[in-house]
This record gives structure tokens, C-alpha cells and sequence, in this order.
């Protein structure tokens, strides 16, 4: 009411300022009358605006009508208190994943036939027909306030912490802490190898089985710790660490160097090469020399390694490939012939992967692996006595004038050549669904020597033959 007064004024103000001389009385009333009327009508909205409490509805906006503005706080409100309680229970930056991959498989030369799923690789060893495929895989991940990641993957007995021995179902145990910035981290824990083209997870292999290089030259996992760093193109990671091993038993104090860098050279295409230096377990040497008496058991021997991958993925075609180099001291599998010392063993190998969709959800694969593994009777990672299942080491059946020999027994002339490994697969993908893929396989590995056993006849051939089909569901 404070403004009437003013404003009425300054009406009668404006009004008295024009001329009237040649106005009458009739027609300066009328027109004070509608300045009256004008100043009512402003004076009763102002009135309705105040009246207006603040817990009243809304005015609708944006075509919403009072009860649609309802619902929307409503809404809000949820929303809040149920980002509220994830934070508090601690699922904020929270991700589960995981998939099961029930696998058939026939062997010929095992002379076997059927479904792996779940079997424990302590019984049966790491085998290239039973390696990581035919388990079930949970992986948890956690991104705290600032950055730093934390990370748990669980494999009942067909994971990381089966192959080495331990019989662990962690497959990956790991932490990542930023430093000064996110592209610049910490990295500690168990961590699985990551060399090569090809990974272990069945929803990223393209095939069942894993190349030759990925099963028998490779390191298994690392524990340990180091940094990582990602700069525009380029990432890189490595540590000081345990090969194949959670703890370092007495006497073993070095850890070896490991490290892998990727290069992203565009959208399509790409390289990287991994490598290790240092000290791992030598599986040879689990005796004495039979001539000098010396204790070659719990002696870890010198590995080098390095390997080199690329990629070329575009529209429906996918190009891989990878080359490989290794050694370790003291590991061959034949010892020197006359004074028992135990050789080194070396390897290098080559393997390459080509894909194509020919329809959206059908995929075709063809891959091709070679290891030449031929000095001191040959040896590869992990792999240092002879193995009839592998086809692995000297011959089982070297032809003489005196008939076959097996020279895991008897050492004759030619008996210090390791087998050279070769493979080809041939698999057809389907995605059943955006969870689901079926998988088929057909491989052909060969030597240049008899040593894969043919359990049904006992006889050495050179060649076997594997077929596989998978299912592989994944969320």
C-alpha cells in the first residue's frame, strides 16, 4: 500500500501538466478516471502476486501440467537418495562382469572325446588342447575419488594362479594409483602376462585353442610392482616382479624386469612389443648332474625374452600377427651328451591371424603358428623335458640301422634335434546374441619329428588333430 500514494500523484502530476484550456471539466474527469482504473487493475496483481506462499505448486512450464511437476520433483527426489546409498555402500564406480564358456573337444592322438568345463589344470598340466578355455570368469573392478583403481578377477581352476601350481582361483589381483595424474600410475599386485596379440579371455580370442606362442613361450603372470604411463599414442607399463610365482623361495632375491609398450598408430592399426630379463624357475634343473654330482635342484636360471605383435582391425576384416624370440639358461632337454652339464635352451617363433565377417554375426578365422625349437633337444618356457602330448623335444622314434630309437632314452646320433612346432586352425564364430557366441574350431598341428603319442596304438606320429565347438555367454 506503500506505493498508492506516489503513484497516484504522480498521475494527477502528468494529468495537471497538459493544457486544458481547451478541455472541459467533463472530459479532464474522465480521464483522471481511467488513470484511477489503470492503477487499480496494477495494484490488484501486485496483491495476488504476494498472496502467493512458496509452498504452492509450481506453475507449470514447458507444457507440464501441476501434477507432471509433481512426479518430476518426486523423481528427483529418488534419484538423489538412491545415488546417495550407492555411494554409501560403496558401488559407486562399481563394474561386475564375467562369462562361462562350456567347451567339447576331440583329441585324436589322446584318443578322447568331450566336454571341459571347470577341470582343474593341476591334474592334467597346461596343454594347448587344455589351456584357458572351458572355465567361468568373474572380474570386479573399483574406481575410487581420485582415480585410483582396484582390481579382483576370480577363475576356479582353469585361471593364472591354477597354471603356476598353486591352485589359486585369483586369476588377476591389482591395484592403480595415479601420481600427480591419471596418465601416470603406480601398478602393484598379480597381474597375467601381457604379451602377444591374443588374450586368455575366451569373449576376446577369436578361437578356442591359443596360438603356439601364447601356450608355450609366454610367461604365465607377474607379481610385483612398477608404473605405467600413457602419453597421447603411446602406453606403457613395467615392474619389477615374480615370474610365475607369488612368493621368491630361499636363496632367490632378483626379480626380473618386465614391460610391454603399444603404440596406437591410428582408428584401425597398431603395434606393440613386450619383453623380460631376470630370473625365473627352471624346471630342468630338479636333480644332480650324473657326472659331477653337482645339485642343480631349486637353481632359477636366466630367461631373456622378447616378442613383437601388431594389428590391423577395419570394418569386418581383422589382421594379427606376432614374432617371438626366447632363451633360458641351463634349460634345454638333453644335457651335454658326455659331461652332463645342463645347455641352454632357445626358441623363436611366428604367428599370425586373419578374420573376416562375411555376414554381421558370422566370423571366419584362420590362424597359423610356427616355433622353431631345435637346439640341445629343444626346451621352451616352462616346458624342459620331452612331452609326447605337446610335441615337444627330441624324437620318440629316430630311425636307426639298429631300428627305431626313442632318444628319451638312449642317446644316438641326431638325438640332440628338438622338434620344430607347427599349427593351423581354421574356425567359424556366430553371435547368437549381444551375450552369446558360438564357437567352432578344426587344428592341425605337425613336427618335423614323431614325437605326439597316439595313446590308442602307443605308437609316435607327427602330426594330431583337434576339433572343437564352444558356447560362450558372457554379461
Amino acid at each position: 500500500m506503500k506505493n498508492r500514494i506516489p503513484f497516484t500523484a504522480l498521475a494527477l502530476a502528468l494529468a495537471a501538466a497538459f493544457p486544458v484550456q481547451a478541455q472541459s471539466n467533463a472530459e479532464i474527469l474522465k480521464e483522471l478516471q481511467d488513470l484511477k482504473a489503470k492503477v487499480a487493475d496494477l495494484e490488484a496483481k501486485l496483491k495476488a502476486q504476494e498472496a502467493r506462499s512458496p509452498t504452492s505448486p509450481p506453475t507449470p512450464q514447458w507444457g507440464m501440467t501441476p501434477e507432471q511437476a509433481r512426479e518430476l520433483n518426486r523423481v528427483a527426489v529418488k534419484t538423489e537418495a538412491l545415488e546417495d546409498a550407492v555411494e554409501a555402500q560403496g558401488l559407486k564406480m562399481f563394474k561386475i562382469n564375467g562369462f562361462m564358456d562350456p567347451t567339447y573337444l576331440w583329441n585324436q592322438r589322446q584318443d578322447r572325446a568331450g566336454f571341459q568345463f571347470l577341470n582343474p589344470v593341476a591334474l592334467d598340466g597346461y596343454n594347448y588342447d587344455n589351456s584357458y578355455f572351458g572355465g567361468a570368469y568373474l572380474d570386479l573392478q573399483k574406481e575410487m575419488e581420485g582415480g585410483t583403481k582396484w582390481r579382483l578377477t576370480l577363475v576356479p581352476n582353469r585361471g593364472t594362479g591354477s597354471v603356476i601350481g598353486e591352485q589359486s582361483i585369483v586369476q588377476e589381483a591389482s591395484v592403480s594409483v595415479p601420481l600427480g595424474s591419471l596418465q601416470t600410475r603406480l601398478i602393484a599386485g598379480q597381474v597375467p602376462d601381457w604379451s602377444g596379440y591374443e588374450y586368455q579371455q575366451a569373449t576376446l580370442n577369436k578361437l578356442i585353442t591359443h596360438n603356439l606362442l601364447y601356450d608355450f613361450t609366454l610367461p604365465t603372470l607377474y607379481t610385483g610392482a612398477g608404473m605405467e604411463y600413457i602419453r597421447g599414442k603411446w602406453w606403457s607399463r613395467w615392474m619389477l616382479a615374480n615370474v610365475n610365482t607369488s612368493k621368491r623361495n630361499a636363496g632367490e632375491k632378483a626379480p626380473a624386469f618386465v614391460y610391454r609398450v603399444d603404440y596406437s598408430r591410428g582408428e584401425f592399426q597398431g603395434f606393440g612389443f613386450a619383453g623380460l630379463h631376470g630370473k625365473a624357475a627352471n624346471f630342468r634343473a630338479d636333480g644332480a648332474n650324473p657326472v659331477s654330482g653337482e645339485d642343480y635342484s631349486t637353481r632359477d636360471t636366466r630367461v631373456n625374452l622378447f616378442e613383437f605383435d601388431a594389428y590391423f582391425i577395419r570394418g569386418d576384416w581383422t589382421v594379427q600377427g606376432q614374432v617371438s624370440y626366447g632363451t633360458q639358461k641351463q634349460a634345454a632337454i638333453n644335457a651335454h651328451p658326455e659331461t652332463g652339464e645342463l645347455r641352454d635352451s632357445r626358441w623363436t617363433g611366428v604367428s599370425g591371424l586373419v578374420a573376416y565377417k562375411f555376414i554381421p554375426r558370422w566370423e571366419l578365422v584362420g590362424r597359423f603358428d610356427h616355433v622353431r625349437n631345435n637346439k640341445n633337444g629343444g626346451g621352451l618356457l616352462g616346458y624342459t623335458v620331452a612331452d609326447d602330448r605337446n610335441g615337444i623335444g627330441p624324437s620318440r622314434a629316430l630311425p636307426t640301422a639298429d631300428g627305431l630309437v626313442d632318444c628319451t632314452a638312449t642317446w644316438v646320433d641326431g638325438c640332440d634335434k628338438g622338434a620344430n612346432r607347427s599349427a593351423l586352425s581354421l574356425g567359424i564364430s556366430y553371435l547368437f546374441n549381444l551375450n552369446t557366441t558360438l564357437k567352432a574350431e578344426a587344428r592341425y598341428d605337425r613336427a618335423n619329428l614323431p614325437v605326439f603319442l597316439d595313446v590308442k596304438s602307443g605308437e609316435y606320429r607327427k602330426s594330431n588333430a583337434v576339433f572343437g565347438t564352444s558356447v560362450v555367454v558372457s554379461f
